[in-house]
């Protein structure tokens, strides 16, 4: 499963990228965010993988994030790897103008076991908890 979402952030494309490239952001505006470790490499940069812990309800999600390309503001590229869940994120951040941003983000999803006939017959959840994730991020961005 593939897709495309944009939001609009009113700031300028700096100050945008300078939040969303820290890790103690992270837990302000991620959901669920219990626990983020970097287990190999230059935390924050190309190649460096780490472990995301999630609290999702009563749930615990676990997954390993791995950065293949940190080219801010043009890209930001992860994958994200969880129990049946294969995720690559390639997210962008343009300036419209001196104060808007747009953010845009390109998901792929692979599934596995059960993920894969949850995802067959929910596709929207996907897509949904993406755009609150993002959305997430625009209000904490624009409420610094």
């Amino acid at each position: 499963m593939k897709y495309t979402l944009e939001i609009d952030i009113n700031l300028p494309v700096s100050k945008v990228v300078e939040l969303f490239d820290s890790t103690e952001n992270m837990y302000k505006w991620m959901d669920g965010l219990q626990s983020f470790e970097t287990i190999e490499g230059t935390p924050g940069e190309a190649g460096a993988k780490s472990k995301m812990a999630f609290l999702s309800g009563k749930r615990e999600i676990e997954m390993i994030e791995t950065i293949t390309v940190k080219n801010l503001p043009d890209e930001f590229s992860a994958t994200y790897e969880a129990k049946g869940v294969y995720n690559i994120i390639m997210n962008h951040f343009v300036a419209k103008s001196e104060n808007l941003t747009q953010y845009i983000s390109e998901q792929e999803f692979q599934f596995t076991g059960f993920m894969k006939y949850l995802a067959f017959f929910m596709p929207g959840a996907f897509k949904k908890q993406t755009l609150q994730h993002m959305n997430a991020f625009k209000t904490f961005a624009e409420d610094q």
